[in-house]
């Protein structure tokens, strides 16, 4: 007699089929750079959060070779035990300086930080304040933690006081955390991290910033949101990771020495894994030596940017509120965004469309990154095409 135990799976997946919600892997068969071959395919890549350009650099491989050369591949146990090397050690030190802060750990991912990094700072009876748009690693970051969890509209400044009244009057500083993405992924929009920093020290929680999206991009000197926005407070916690603008992988947290001490012992995603390859901890080093060096291909991303996003807002296309290097186009119901995405991927343009439940219903939408590489041709091929496939659907 055949087992019936896993028939809710096959009822769950017909049910995402019928919606037009099932996900499928993309094979991608290349490097990450601004044309990548899909299915033997050449075709403009506009979905990585390769932002700089450098997860296929020179200087990032060739680091990444000599660590292995000299360490081997994997680092065989968590840091704690034996899996503790070199290349972890100078990262950290690397990125503390970068950061400008009195530390920094290094995580397997920005999941594992934020989900551990949550979880260790708050607990049963304490509160957590959480923008409603916050990436999906911080609520589950909020669950795992088994805090109570206030969320506000996004960026509602207004709203986030009144809960901070109502909710923080009988508690110590060390129970409570103000939680926001820096650069929000899905609408590419900045958080008021001026604000967050005032009600924070007024109504004495911690503050957390989320800054995957922002390390190497934002600021003069590519250090993050706290530096685009002039935010100078060395007691907000930086989350960062090391997968996107750097090109690399992992993440990191960057803060005092008693933080990271804390979260060395505490913190539960760290305490209880492997660690990072010391050839990923090599390149990242590399990838911000490039950061720091060669501040014009930050300058070459947002020159792209501008571009690109006066070209969508010039053809009538909803880009939100996006202020980075993210910019989603607003379509609104998920059938016709994924619609647009084949289209466009019949065209030689990648663009993935985003649907519920990563955002909210009713706001599917294409979400569009560059990278400083991109040739301006391709981005104007692009941004024809895009604007076409758009209004062949939504226009029916």
């Amino acid at each position: 007699m055949k087992s019936r135990i896993f028939d809710f799976i096959d009822e769950d997946l017909t049910g995402l089929k019928k919606s037009g919600l099932c996900r499928q892997l993309p094979f991608i068969d290349s490097p990450q750079e601004p044309r990548v071959k899909i299915n033997g395919k050449e075709t403009i890549l506009l979905c990585s959060n390769n932002y700089l350009g450098l997860a296929n650099h020179p200087k990032v491989k060739e680091a990444a070779i000599s660590a292995i050369e000299k360490y081997g591949f994997g680092s065989g146990a968590s840091r704690l035990v034996s899996g503790n090397m070199e290349p972890h050690m100078e990262l950290e030190e690397r990125l503390a300086r970068f950061k400008g802060s009195e530390a920094a750990l290094v995580f397997n991912s920005g999941y594992h930080a934020n989900i551990g990094i949550i979880s260790a700072l708050v607990g049963r009876g304490d509160v957590v304040f959480s923008d409603k748009l916050n990436h999906g690693s911080i609520v589950d970051g909020c669950i795992l933690s088994r805090a109570e969890v206030k969320r506000y509209p996004h960026k509602d400044m207004s709203v986030l006081e009144g809960l901070l009244k109502k909710h923080t009057s009988h508690l110590t500083p060390h129970t409570s955390l103000i939680i926001t993405d820096g650069v929000f992924s899905m609408d590419g929009d900045i958080a008021p991290l001026k604000e967050l920093s005032e009600l924070s020290e007024k109504y004495g929680c911690m503050l957390m910033v989320d800054d995957a999206h922002a390390t190497g991009v934002l600021g003069a000197n590519g250090k993050g949101t706290l530096e685009h926005l002039g935010v100078e407070n060395p007691e907000i916690i930086q989350m960062g990771t090391l997968g996107k603008a750097l090109g690399c992988f992992g993440a990191y947290i960057a803060g005092s020495r008693k933080l990271i001490d804390y979260l060395i012992n505490k913190s539960r995603s760290f305490i209880y894994t492997t660690s990072l390859p010391p050839a990923v901890c090599a390149a990242s080093i590399a990838a911000i030596d490039i950061v720091e060096n060669e501040p014009q291909i930050r300058q070459d991303l947002w020159d792209r940017v501008r571009f690109f996003r006066e070209g969508f807002r010039d053809a009538g296309l909803n880009t939100m509120q996006s202020e980075t290097q993210i910019i989603p186009i607003l379509i609104g119901e998920a059938d016709k965004a994924i619609k647009i995405s084949k289209d466009l991927l019949d065209k030689g343009v990648f663009v993935q469309a985003i649907r519920p439940p990563t955002v909210p219903e009713g706001t599917s939408r294409l979400r569009v990154t560059l990278m400083a590489n991109h040739s301006w041709d391709d981005l104007k091929y692009a941004i024809e095409t895009i604007e076409g496939a758009v209004k062949n659907v939504c226009d029916q």
